[in-house]
């Protein structure tokens, strides 16, 4: 597929054909001519190991953070995964001349987290961290870009420090280690004044497809709810149920006790309670069914009431529920439910900012500067990443395909890690390995697992979702209509906003709208009306499927079509777009809806993440919530148990 091919009319109104940076890949095969020499060039040819020639990383220039195109789980990351899946991956590995105390599979943050424990445990150990991806940092990816010859950041996965609970003493312990003061850096370097001072607040896109006409309609709960939604194309009944769940005190199961109607909540769906119980018309249903996707990455279909309302979502107000969680509730709604979640900070980069603390700490001299604040940006050196002789080295583009116990699980005293990269299988040996990676490929990686453990682990279904990051011009338009985010209900991507206003370090933000910006927007596909596992199953199906051209004409088409009446055309203010995408996105968490309530401690994640020999296990998943303290707690976990406690 040719970038010079004769384009169709709305393409070209589109800008489809502009001189942006850009690749093309189905199923990690190039299918666009534009991005070949990029990919070649973080392709890897086989390095970082005594005796093989140079790594991609060590090569000069390399940077993955200003790639554009197709990001997240790029293509290169993930092929050898699924030929392992599918009883393909090549059986015989070349025995490297290399010795660990620690090989850890990952570099997200659990993986560096666990790094980190380890060797504060033990100074003197050596450290080896493999990762399938370009870049470390996981899902903490960093998006970088030049704009009018300004640095702009913007997260490529983990948007900030956020959880359902304040931050415990593991993982504040670790933050205080980097130099992060969450409360304090949340005052000092965030400024949202900046927005609210233009007068820019949050718009809602009614797209024709769903509500039969195209409008932006600004001032969503900033206006009274009459005058809102006499903006939309809404019907007039429509707009009276929204009006009902959003303002209402009607107790939609009068006659029951608080616990009785959680009960009641925690076994009907978001959907069917405003559907059957509070009673709105289907078009009010259709502006609510995508309200939960960002949280979740399913619809109202498949979350409970009661983890809509544990998150505050609008209907719930007259039934008088009394404060707190029950058994039952997911991760998320129960710990907002209990103590109202933790300190937000928001980084430019997200929490790619922690993950290169977490390197600076581990290998100094990769990464320029000393605080938390001068890392925002430092340029990271890929090249002293994985040099002979340090103590910990850092891996990058190695997609490990087993990690086993060299004796029985209970008498083993060292592991064989084995890994593929730039076509090569290679194996290394280490005392300790702690997997850092998807739950899902473990069963995988380690074959001899208990049945049951592995069952376990199989379990875990995580959540697809992407996080794109838009280059413009200027941000006019945005700032003619009033908004600095917008929801869209029936949009390809369900939201768009303006780059949060951060300020760290020399790092600025622009204040004018004629400046340079970047927009974020997420997409969750999904299946409505399957079990929530099932719409997760289609949804990174599709992705997989998907082609960087799909994303970019759906993107430009969404932007044109919601910013128009602030004059923003697609064609010339568009000039860099990066789309991560990530199959396998958030942790999962307990759904009442479709999964049985079970004792704690007999959780999937509980049973999934149990020690086997000298490997243990550490991620987001292995906690059931999809948060940086909970990646970090387990880390600490998994080091304790290779360790003692």
């Amino acid at each position: 597929m040719s970038r010079d091919r004769p384009r169709a009319p709305r393409d070209v109104q589109l800008g489809m054909h502009r001189a942006i940076t850009r690749r093309d890949f189905v199923q990690g095969v190039a299918v666009g001519s534009a991005g070949v020499v990029a990919a070649a060039t973080l392709a890897g040819c086989a390095g970082g190991e005594p005796g093989l020639s140079a790594a991609a990383q060590d090569a000069s220039g390399y940077y993955p953070p200003r790639l554009t195109g197709l990001r997240g789980s790029h293509p290169g990351s993930f092929e050898a995964a699924h030929a392992l899946r599918d009883g393909t991956a090549p059986a015989t590995p070349t025995d490297l001349d290399e010795r660990f105390d620690l090989v850890v599979v990952g570099a997200g943050i659990s993986g560096l987290s666990a790094a980190h424990f380890y060797r504060e445990r033990s100074p003197r150990a050596r450290i080896l961290v493999l990762d399938n991806h370009d870049d470390f940092g996981g899902h903490a990816k960093r998006n970088e870009f030049d704009l009018g010859g300004q640095l702009r950041l913007l997260n490529g996965g983990t948007l900030e420090i956020d959880s359902p609970r304040p931050y415990g003493p593991v993982a504040d312990g670790v933050l205080k280690a980097l130099g992060i003061d969450a409360a304090l850096l949340a005052k000092k370097i965030q400024h949202p004044e900046v927005y609210d001072g233009l007068g820019l607040g949050t718009g809602v896109f009614f797209d024709r497809e769903t509500f039969g006409a195209d409008h932006l309609a600004a001032g969503y709960k900033q206006k009274p709810w009459p005058e809102f939604l006499a903006a939309t194309p809404l019907s007039t009944v429509a707009r009276a149920d929204v009006e009902r769940v959003e303002a209402g005190s009607t107790d939609y199961l009068p006659g029951l006790t608080s616990n009785a109607k959680k009960q009641r909540l925690s076994k009907t769906s978001y959907r069917n309670y405003l559907k059957d119980l509070a009673r709105i018309d289907p078009q009010a249903l259709a502006f609510y069914q995508a309200r939960t996707q960002g949280e979740w990455g399913v619809g109202i279909d498949a979350v409970s009431a009661l983890d809509a309302w544990g998150i505050d979502m609008p209907g719930f107000a007259g039934l008088k529920l009394e404060p707190g969680s029950i058994p039952g509730m997911g991760f998320t709604p129960a710990g907002y439910a209990d103590t109202g979640g933790s300190v937000r900070l928001h980084f430019p980069d997200g929490n790619a900012t922690i993950a290169r603390l977490l390197v600076r700490r581990l290998i100094p001299d990769a990464v320029p500067g000393s605080s938390a604040e001068d890392v925002v940006t430092a340029r990271v050196d890929y090249a002293r990443l994985d040099r002979v002789g340090q103590p910990v080295r850092v891996r990058l583009s190695s997609t490990v395909i087993r990690a086993e116990n060299l004796a029985p699980a209970d008498a083993a005293s060292e592991t064989a890690v084995t890994y593929i990269r730039a076509g090569r299988t290679l194996r290394v040996r280490a005392r300790h390995c702690v997997l850092a990676s998807y739950n899902m490929m473990i069963p995988y990686l380690c074959p001899t697992l208990p049945e049951s453990q592995k069952a376990a682990l199989h379990a875990l279904v995580k959540t697809p979702l992407v996080y794109t990051s838009v280059a413009i011009r200027n941000w006019r338009a945005f700032a003619k209509l009033g908004v600095r985010q917008i929801h869209s209900p029936g949009g390809y991507h369900t939201s768009a906003r303006l780059n949060a206003t951060v300020d760290v370090g020399s790092y600025r933000s622009p204040r004018s709208p004629d400046e340079p910006s970047l927009i974020w927007m997420t997409r969750t596909p999904c299946k409505p009306g399957l079990p929530e596992h099932e719409q997760n199953k289609a949804g990174r199906a599709e992705l997989l499927a998907t082609s960087f051209e799909t994303f970019e004409r759906n993107i430009r088409d969404q932007l044109g079509r919601m910013l128009a009446s602030g004059g923003f055309d697609p064609a010339t203010d568009i000039t860099a777009i990066t789309v991560n995408r990530w199959p396998h996105g958030y942790a999962p968490e307990h759904n009442s809806l479709f999964e049985p309530d079970v004792p704690e401690g007999e959780q999937p994640h509980v049973l999934g993440r149990k020690r086997f020999g000298q490997i243990a296990i550490a991620n987001s998943d292995s906690g059931g919530g999809a948060y940086t303290d909970v990646a970090i707690e387990q880390a600490h976990r998994a080091v304790n148990e290779l360790l003692g406690a």
